[in-house]
């Protein structure tokens, strides 16, 4: 059967339905899955579009096509996570590259840029890019890649991504956006100017918690071969079955979003007016210092938000002791309400030097919210928001 035509389609339509009923074999709607790790050659020397799972597989590259399509972007490489995603990224440049990146960016992303700049593969710089002067000054040395991080994780701060992308094409640097928060249901940042979209999509894009995986996104079809050439040859792929996972997650993106951040709004609110709460990071809130920009570059301002208790790390023990529906663990997309304590779990790596520059105190929690029903929520937070004001 041959591919069905999505020329004029709204981003909705692709999400729900790229790929389906395209079966050649069995005009199966659904698309197969593909386990197989190798493919026959018709004959010698006459190999298939297939030959070894690890350079190409059919699961995988519906996928990479949405993914895609989506975002915007000549192509796609489907990755085993989403630091596989970034290593792919930033394991082709050399000695004598520069690589600018955000001071408060996940720690994950941290610990994995610092430890190849530590092995002499390129240099590395870290920049507060909110401040455009710190920025201007940054690139003014021309670095190779600017790795953009919005809204960043987990203090959720914006910044211009259009505004960024023009200052490093004057200058010849290519820029790459994670744009894990928000996901192409919510933001492009290809369509803002960036080279490059970076994923883990083990989180909005599946959707349930159960795939770990990643992928890069490129503007430049020349980079797109580029990418799949160095994907084949470190290995750094993901599974078929993980990529079929996906794929099925994909298909409610935008509704599973629509939910999640009405959610997320109804809590923001609530938490910042209520008095164990310092303060709440959040771009959606009129007072949140990106949400003009946030409002012009975003489609919607997600489900992620996080809060600081006023009590500190004592408060934060209370706090999470007491919840029942938000559950304490990393990683963030799932249908189901989680929480996180930056400082002792996903940011513990960063170094308390590092966080202290960042903004990431004793007291933030970060909030992933799901699916549940609104009330829930909130009488949730607010029994754990009592118990953390006891003294």
């Amino acid at each position: 059967m041959s591919k069905r035509d999505e020329t004029n389609r709204r981003p909705e339509t692709i999400a729900a339905v790229h790929g389906v009923a395209t079966d050649p074999a069995f005009a199966a709607v659904a698309p197969p899955l593909y386990l197989t790790s190798t493919y026959a050659f018709s004959g010698f020397e006459t190999p298939g579009r297939y030959d070894y799972t690890r350079s190409g597989n059919p699961t995988r590259d519906v996928l990479a096509e949405a993914l895609a399509k989506l975002e915007g972007g000549a192509g796609a490489v489907v990755t085993a996570s989403g630091m596989a995603a970034l290593d792919l990224l930033i394991g082709r440049l050399g000695p004598a590259d520069t690589v600018l990146a955000p001071h408060d960016c996940y720690g994950g992303t941290m610990r994995l840029l610092k430890a190849r700049a530590e092995r002499g593969q390129f240099a590395l710089r870290f920049v507060d890019q909110g401040d455009p002067a710190a920025l201007a000054g940054a690139l003014a040395d021309h670095p190779t890649l600017v790795f953009v991080e919005s809204p960043s994780n987990p203090l959720m701060r914006v910044v211009d991504i259009a505004a960024i992308s023009a200052e490093a094409r004057r200058v010849g640097t290519r820029v790459a956006v994670d744009n894990t928060f928000l996901s192409p249901a919510l933001q492009c940042p290809i369509a803002l100017g960036a080279d490059y979209v970076i994923h883990s999509t083990t989180k909005y894009l599946n959707g349930h918690s159960d795939v770990v995986g990643g992928a890069v996104i490129a503007a430049d079809p020349a980079e797109v071969e580029a990418l799949r050439h160095w994907a084949t040859v470190v290995g750094s792929v993901g599974a078929p079955f993980d990529a079929w996972l996906t794929l099925r997650g994909l298909r409610t993106l935008f509704a599973r979003l629509d939910g999640q951040q009405r959610n997320a709004m109804a809590i923001a609110q609530r938490l910042e007016a209520h008095p164990a709460v310092s303060r709440v990071h959040y771009p959606g809130l009129d007072s949140h210092p990106g949400h003009a920009v946030a409002a012009r570059q975003q489609r919607g301002f997600g489900a992620m938000l996080s809060f600081e208790l006023a009590g500190g790390l004592a408060a934060v023990r209370r706090f999470v002791t007491a919840l029942d529906m938000f559950i304490l663990a990393e990683s963030l997309g799932g249908v189901e309400s989680l929480v996180a304590h930056p400082v002792t779990m996903t940011h513990a790596d960063m170094g308390e030097d590092a966080r202290a520059v960042a903004g990431i105190t004793d007291g933030l929690l970060r909030l992933s919210v799901g699916l549940e029903a609104e009330d829930d929520l909130i009488d949730d937070l607010d029994r754990a928001l009592h118990a953390a004001s006891a003294a």
